[in-house]
């Protein structure tokens, strides 16, 4: 979701945007004025039911927000990081950072999304039977209650990576002890789905209805993929199980000053000791990482003149581990954006570690 666009915050969790949520959005403002509204509550005007349908598809993606927030919430009370919450074309997506303390955490994260849901599903249907004489808000209300508890229903399928397939690994991992075991049953259940909604979907697409058709068959198929990309996380996690950084990172980096210009850096670095990226070092302490593509970049008739301070990436945009993390951690921390990470011990650099760092140790433990 790295090219999603920044909202704002709640509560300190960032809130984004991605730029193919414009596109559900706009299906489901269709969708409602053109059929659903008008076989709900036949006899309104064209524009009631366009200011209808734009209440309600705003009221719905607030309703997936709130949903992504129990998660995010509590995966807070159990002490996870939370890197944000993004909208996209299929809903939203809470991304954490780190591991699940234990089976019982998972369980408590993954359920607090559907209880959410629940809430709201019930409180709309409530409301739709409470309003009388007001039949566009009746409308707007009752559709609300129907999605949210289908949405409810469909999130508690046991199919990883969906709440439900969260909830059945959690309770896998509580009975084996093995959570990379668990992940590969839920995720085999999830393809298993995946596979079915496809085989469905295409189906209708071909005998029935065809929008809809494609829609489901979509939906397999990101459910599918999205299953898949599970189950290799679990290979992954078991092979680095029990690995701390220490174990992996490059110990005494070749590292550079941030007052260096980049002709120095050049003739007095590069030229005897290359490598794609140099911590950036003053006075001990990390301030940054330069990859070397930043200094290719720079035309030579300016290497003078610019400085490693200038093209290094800062501290604060960089990825820094501690050594006694886990490779767990580690693999959700690189992941994405330059792929390489700092180790900081005691506020001082301690090692270098990268995704081919763990990609070199699965490899290795697979052999």
């Amino acid at each position: 979701m790295s090219s999603s666009v920044t909202l704002g915050r709640i509560f300190g969790i960032r809130i984004g945007v991605h730029w193919s949520w414009l596109v559900v959005f706009g299906l489901i403002t269709w969708s409602l004025a053109t059929a659903v509204f008008p076989d709900q509550n036949p006899g309104l005007g064209d524009g009631t039911y366009v200011a209808m349908s734009i209440v309600a598809a705003v009221l719905f993606f607030t309703s997936l927000l709130l949903h992504e927030l129990g998660h995010a919430f509590q995966a807070r009370r159990e002490g996870m990081e939370i890197d944000g919450i993004t909208l996209w074309l299929f809903g939203g997506v809470a991304q954490f950072r780190g591991m699940f303390a234990s089976a019982g955490a998972e369980f408590r994260i993954g359920i607090a999304g559907p209880l959410v849901s629940l809430v709201l599903g019930a409180g709309f249907v409530g409301l739709a039977i409470l309003i009388t004489g007001v039949v566009e808000l009746d409308g707007i209300a009752a559709w609300l209650g129907y999605i949210n508890l289908a949405l409810l229903v469909f999130n508690l399928l046991p199919a990883l990576p969906l709440d439900g397939g969260r909830v059945l690994r959690s309770a896998l991992w509580a009975a084996r002890g093995d959570f990379a075991w668990a992940t590969r049953i839920a995720a085999s259940i999830g393809r298993a789905f995946g596979g079915l909604f496809i085989a469905g979907g295409l189906a209708l697409f071909f005998f029935e209805s065809g929008t809809s058709g494609l829609w489901l068959a979509f939906l397999g198929w990101f459910l599918f993929g999205a299953a898949s990309q599970e189950a290799r996380y679990g290979d992954v996690y078991s092979a680095l199980a029990g690995l701390r950084v220490r174990d992996l990172m490059v110990r005494s980096p070749t590292t550079v000053s941030p007052g260096q210009t980049i002709g120095e850096l050049m003739d007095g670095v590069v030229w005897t000791d290359r490598h794609d990226t140099y911590p950036v070092v003053e006075a001990g302490r990390p301030v940054g990482l330069l990859p070397f593509r930043r200094i290719a970049d720079v035309p030579r008739g300016e290497w003078g003149a610019r400085t490693v301070a200038e093209r290094m990436v800062p501290l604060a945009d960089v990825a820094v581990l501690a050594g006694d993390e886990s490779l767990e951690e580690a693999l959700r921390a690189l992941s994405g954006g330059l792929g390489r990470g700092l180790v900081v011990d005691g506020g001082l650099l301690t090692g270098l570690i990268s995704l081919g760092d763990l990609a070199r140790a699965v490899q290795s433990k697979r052999r």
